[in-house]
């Protein structure tokens, strides 16, 4: 299992594409207001691991989840997957 910590007190990703996954992941999972939400990963100067941020331009990765349909598919998936969890 990966634990590392970074100086700054973030979640540390180990890797770009599990940070990149992460970040669809939320974006499927909550609904966002956009001025707080995180839009792209950067890797960090402190710890050399990869956080999530909501500065910046968005990820190109969350940008095509975003207008190909997949988060509102994947959110709707998880809608119905809650509410049979509930039963």
């Amino acid at each position: 299992m990966f634990n590392r910590s970074c100086p700054t007190g973030k979640i540390v990703y180990a890797s770009l594409p599990i940070a990149e996954d992460v970040l669809i992941e939320l974006w499927s999972r909550n609904e966002y207001n956009s001025a707080i939400a995180p839009i792209a990963v950067y890797r960090c100067d402190d710890c050399g691991f990869y956080h999530l941020t909501s500065k910046g331009p968005m990820n190109d990765k969350l940008s095509k989840a975003i207008s190909s349909g997949q988060i509102n598919r994947q959110r709707e998936a998880n809608r119905w997957e809650d509410k049979f969890k509930k039963r």
